[in-house]
């Protein structure tokens, strides 16, 4: 029954008493103020000559990083509040002081990571081999490895106070002018209507191409307005990524990434290399789209464009009850986590003026509940959204039972297996028992989400690449400059078959992870490693164990030693070629069902 609706009261908004019943500003900015641990700990050495007194130390750093961190609930609730009203002032001005707060709470604590770092490596086997210290190990080992790209205490800081002006405004400052943005688009009766950016980038995928294409158009007016301004963005976070990198002694731009992700270099260098070689895989499937939908070429705002019109709407409460049928099925406590977000709410479901566009999960302390955000419009791609987004919950939810507070995060390669695995599985269930053309309707769906994920994401990642490489070696880069690698880059991938049209040069504007600096590899990593596990569960329910047992790790160990307790070899280029082959090969079977039905 894909029809199954939870039989309880949801909540679709989220519920901030989970955080505070009554959210006064002098008791959130009161509660970030306490540096009895700063104090207690300054100016001591005896916890870098003694394991028992560093774990001490740790512990009390624990117990303060479960709940409060740097910027603790007054922080998390004053961002998410920001989430839903990205032009409410007095939002921006409370989060503003929170982030100062943060940022000399980070600088009191910075000695901290400058000492246990220069442990001389004589030295570091005591601490890394002293019992009482084996729940930190990992923490450790990764603190000594990135000494030497550490700079001192006083240059640290710094970089730390003038993090906001240098980057973090910049990138805020394009966020809140795109959330601003309404234009007039058609709807599926052809009626004209005022839309936000999220429902403008929903209605570029409608199977009505005259409300794709005025959807199209106003997003080429609202990209174009504000790419002046996002040019000089990007140059200065460009900039601030060169200088800091040459400061730290970083070789390459992506390098701090594989470091913050505790990846190896030749690991992300074999899955880009790998995909990109296989770039004909991602342009068979637009060649086999544009057919399908009866067209020489898709303009490029048409690439997500959903196949097919069964008319099948995707309501929340249908798309609440399929989700929780597929978790259930996988594993009651994937089922039961589900069910506790939509009876608390923690998932903000519609979209809304000066919200956020997309969708996220977030988690910040540990002893702090876990929220997601969607913008659901019925589509077929929200449901899936919503298996991602709860595959992420699950994961913070079963690694906060687990792990101590200081272990209590994801490495990106390893956070994105968790909602792509939880995806494939919603797309099984709803292909059940239909006939042929829905069945190819539903394989085109995930088709989409997988080359979406692996070919256009390491396509960015190369585009990124091509930005930092071609900053440092030839300055500024101009407007038209970026729009030419940024069709470069996106052509490579899609192929011949979707035309690069007027206005498609200014996309870049509104992508958000590239100013996070090489996120994106593990969108591709995610999904080929989740099919991998997805297709060991197929082979043995049993194994659903093994994989929650992925999803507590935490950053206890490196993402590769997670990955092989698994049986999987990230380090293998052959996996990602094989990762690779069943792409081309559900490729090979929408063609062929396409031929079968004539639809091409």
């Amino acid at each position: 029954m894909h029809n199954m609706v939870p039989d309880f009261e949801m909540k679709k908004e989220w519920n901030f008493g989970l955080l505070y019943r009554n959210a006064d500003k002098k008791d959130l900015e009161a509660e970030l103020v306490n540096l009895d641990f700063s104090a207690k700990w300054k100016g001591r050495t005896d916890y870098l000559e003694d394991p028992e007194v560093l774990k001490q130390l740790l512990d009390e750093d624990e117990r303060i990083s479960a709940t409060i961190g740097t910027s603790g609930k007054p922080g998390y609730y004053y961002w998410l509040k920001y989430q839903l009203e990205q032009q409410n002032s007095e939002i921006k001005a409370e989060l503003s002081k929170i982030d100062d707060i943060g940022t000399f709470l980070e600088n009191e604590l910075e000695f901290i990571t400058q000492g246990i770092s220069r442990i001389p490596a004589e030295k570091q086997p005591l601490f890394l081999n002293y019992p009482g210290l084996s729940g930190y190990k990992h923490l450790l080992q990764r603190l000594f490895d990135s000494a030497k790209y550490l700079l001192t205490e006083p240059e640290e800081k710094i970089l730390n106070l003038t993090a906001k002006t240098a980057q973090g405004n910049w990138v805020s400052m394009i966020s809140d002018f795109l959330s601003r943005e309404e234009r007039k688009i058609l709807d599926e009766a052809d009626k004209e209507k005022e839309a936000n950016l999220s429902e403008i980038l929903e209605a570029i995928n409608s199977t009505d191409k005259k409300v794709r294409d005025a959807a199209g158009v106003a997003l080429n007016d609202i990209f174009a307005k504000h790419a002046p301004a996002a040019e000089y963005e990007l140059n200065s976070v460009l900039h601030n990524k060169k200088v800091t990198d040459e400061l730290r002694g970083f070789s390459r731009p992506d390098m701090s990434r594989h470091l913050a992700d505790d990846i190896d270099t030749e690991v992300v260098d074999s899955l880009i290399e790998s995909v990109t070689s296989r770039f004909d895989i991602s342009q068979r499937f637009y060649k086999l789209k544009a057919k399908l939908l009866g067209v020489e070429k898709l303009q490029y705002h048409e690439r997500n464009v959903d196949y097919g019109n069964s008319g099948e709407k995707y309501d929340f409460n249908k798309t609440a009850g399929l989700v929780s049928k597929v978790f259930n099925a996988l594993d009651s406590e994937f089922g039961t986590i589900f069910e506790n977000f939509l009876r608390e709410g923690k998932i903000d479901v519609f979209p809304k003026k000066g919200k956020e566009s997309g969708a996220f999960c977030v988690h910040m302390e540990k002893d702090l509940p876990v929220f997601v955000m969607l913008n659901h419009t019925d589509r077929l791609n929200d449901v899936t959204t919503l298996a991602h987004e709860m595959g992420h919950a699950i994961n913070f939810e079963l690694m906060k039972k687990e792990q101590n507070a200081l272990n209590c995060g994801t490495y990106t390669c390893t956070a994105e297996v968790a909602s792509t695995f939880m995806e494939d599985f919603v797309l099984d269930e709803i292909e059940k028992g239909v006939d042929e053309a829905r069945r190819l309707e539903i394989l085109m769906e995930r088709l989409n989400g997988d080359i979406s994920s692996i070919q256009r994401q390491v396509a960015c990642y190369n585009f990124e690449k091509d930005l930092h490489t071609i900053y440092r070696s030839e300055g500024f880069l101009p407007l038209k400059r970026i729009g030419e690698l940024f069709l470069k880059n996106m052509g490579a991938y899609m192929g011949e078959a979707v035309e690069m049209s007027p206005g498609a040069e200014n996309w870049w504007v509104y992508w958000s992870h590239i100013r996070s600096y090489f996120y994106v590899y593990s969108y591709a990593s995610g999904v080929m490693i989740s099919k991998s596990l997805k297709n060991m569960v197929g082979d043995d329910l049993g194994f659903v164990q093994k994989v929650k047992n992925f999803l507590s790790m935490g950053t206890s160990v490196s993402p590769r030693e997670s990955f092989e307790e698994l049986g999987i070899d990230i380090a293998d280029k052959g996996f990602w070629m094989k990762g690779l082959e069943e792409l081309d090969s559900m490729v090979a079977e929408a063609e062929e069902l396409a031929r079968k039905l004539g639809r091409v």
